[in-house]
């Protein structure tokens, strides 16, 4: 899901608004595994733990800045379709120009509804949304948290190509998700007061909060499913449970943009998840698309646990509903 973010370019626009981290849950349809991707959230609806996520890249600042985010989530069941996530992030900012000051801290706490619409086991189909709350104060101004709260609906889809005809059988460990959120600041504006060094008048500098189109998708193939349910290649059990995948996480103001601009930002993501019966290791590097969204390439890795499977009666099940059995992500079932 999702705690990190691209936060520095274009004015702080993205430190106000966008999250960048990680993912929640696992989520398996049918014979399909959806892993827990880093870039943007999956569709899925479980227990999940996902600590640590680290990140290291460049800002778009001018000069750029050094960025480091250390993060964890919890993703906890209500019902069967609906979780709660609380995630934190702490920030490392080191700026590149030595007789700039450096900041850390934590940026704001943020907590995510979501709930499954939809799951269709035959055509590996899902559909989940949700609602992501920034709360505002709840981190430190100097890495970019922002004192207002900011709220994200958000529709999350999934959907694994299982179901093509046997010509084109090669094609079925494939799969896609994506999301596409509306981030809207609790504030408008917020207008800084200060004395004109020259003349000492009092001047007024006003910061317009924009709306935010967050959007991103993966397409991804998945080895477990490639031996499970298309034909078993005699690889190793090391291959056999890798699942490459290309993200996109973009982010694209468009409303309120009178000091941010409407310029599109964001990363695409190229990387690997290694998926096992109770955790997955995943790693991806953080390819700006534009200069505004950053100077360098960075990377992205993570530690996600699965605790409906490591604990299915205790703290991986639903706290209201029946107790269902633990899927197995290695064998895509």
């Amino acid at each position: 899901m999702f705690i990190s973010q691209w936060r520095t370019g274009l004015s702080g626009l993205v430190i106000a608004l966008v999250p960048f981290a990680p993912s929640v849950a696992h989520e398996i349809v049918g014979n399909r595994f959806f892993p827990a991707t880093l870039g943007i959230d999956d569709p899925g609806v479980n227990d999940e733990l996902s600590v640590p996520t680290v990140d290291s890249f460049k800002t778009g600042d001018v000069p750029p800045v050094r960025q480091h985010d250390v993060s964890g989530e919890i993703s906890k069941r209500i019902t069967e379709d609906f979780a709660i996530a609380l995630g934190a992030t702490y920030t490392f900012l080191n700026p590149t120009d030595p007789t700039i000051a450096g900041a850390n801290g934590f940026q704001n706490l943020e907590t995510t509804f979501k709930y499954r619409l939809f799951k269709d086991p035959a055509h590996e189909f899902v559909v989940s949304v949700g609602l992501s709350v920034e709360w505002g104060g709840t981190g430190v101004a100097n890495v970019g948290a922002d004192p207002f709260n900011t709220y994200t609906p958000t529709l999350y889809f999934g959907k694994g190509l299982g179901d093509l005809p046997d010509a084109v059988s090669w094609l079925r460990p494939i799969a896609v998700t994506g999301q596409i959120g509306y981030a809207i600041p609790g504030r408008t504006s917020t207008t800084t007061f200060g004395i004109d060094p020259d003349s000492g008048a009092l001047t007024a500098d006003t910061e317009f909060h924009p709306k935010v189109l967050n959007w991103g998708a993966t397409i991804q193939y998945s080895m477990p499913y490639l031996k499970a349910s298309v034909i078993d290649l005699g690889l190793p059990e090391f291959v056999n449970r890798m699942v490459p995948l290309i993200e996109a996480n973009l982010q694209t103001p468009v409303a309120n943009t009178f000091t941010s601009g409407t310029r599109t930002t964001g990363t695409i993501n190229p990387g690997v998840i290694w998926v096992g019966n109770q955790y997955q290791i995943g790693v991806e590097a953080l390819i700006p698309i534009n200069r505004q969204s950053g100077s360098n390439v960075g990377v992205i890795a993570q530690l996600h646990f699965y605790l409906d499977d490591i604990d299915p009666r205790g703290i991986g099940r639903p706290l209201f509903g029946n107790v269902t059995a633990p899927a197995n992500p290695a064998r895509g079932n």
